[in-house]
């Protein structure tokens, strides 16, 4: 039976995210699932619903350590019905504990971070990439601007949160980048009648040095628990 579950809000910010849980394989596993509503353009590296696009909701799921599925973007979209999230929406996938999140905002700027780093290193490395579908993530961000982005902002913003991540992850005494399957998703307003359209997101542009301390605040807020610097 699908989980019930409060309506969709909507709103300038996203809603708090909804904290699931279920039973599978015989393991206790969380879930974060954000319903906004209508009204949001997000970007994402995400396996379900990845792009750019106008998204509905945002699902972080925790899953086994060890993951074998090799349909994670059905395995998400099953949960996110069960969960009863409908239309387009944005599925990221973690064998870190989604449960023990970080959130974090600065100026209207939102994020939230999920942090594992038990396999981590550094993005240019000499050995050879791996074809195919990656493993479950373990860094994922979360994060939302109340205004409305262009295109090229939006691909702004993901460069602004990935490079805040890897200054948290530095200013946490630990020796990397990142893992090799973090994944992150920001979300903007659509763009409205009268309402301006911002064209940067860097981290000296105003909206994204606000995004850069939320996702730096977040991430580093998120590791104590796991990091072993």
């Amino acid at each position: 039976m699908p989980a019930l579950l409060p309506p969709p809000r909507t709103g300038a910010h996203l809603p708090a995210p909804e904290r699931l849980t279920r039973v599978e394989d015989g393991e206790r596993l969380h879930a974060l699932l954000w319903r906004p509503g209508p009204g949001w353009r997000m970007v994402s590296s995400a396996v379900l619903g990845g792009g750019l696009g106008e998204r509905a909701w945002v699902l972080n799921a925790q899953v086994a350590h060890g993951y074998r599925r090799t349909d994670p973007a059905r395995h998400l979209a099953g949960l996110a019905r069960t969960y009863g999230a409908h239309g387009p929406g944005v599925g990221l996938m973690t064998a870190a504990d989604v449960s023990a999140f970080a959130r974090a905002r600065d100026g209207g700027a939102e994020a939230v971070a999920t942090v594992g780093i038990s396999v981590r290193g550094w993005a240019a490395s000499p050995e050879e990439g791996a074809t195919g579908a990656a493993p479950p993530g373990t860094i994922n961000i979360v994060a939302a601007l109340p205004v409305a982005l262009s295109d090229a902002a939006l691909v702004n913003a993901v460069m602004t949160a990935t490079e805040a991540k890897v200054q948290a992850l530095l200013d946490a005494g630990l020796d990397c980048s990142g893992t090799p399957t973090d994944a992150v998703c920001v979300a903007a307003r659509a763009p409205g009648d009268g309402a301006d359209t911002h064209s940067f997101a860097g981290p000296r542009s105003e909206w994204g040095a606000r995004l850069a301390r939320a996702v730096h605040r977040a991430v580093r807020a998120a590791l104590p628990a796991v990091a072993h610097p």
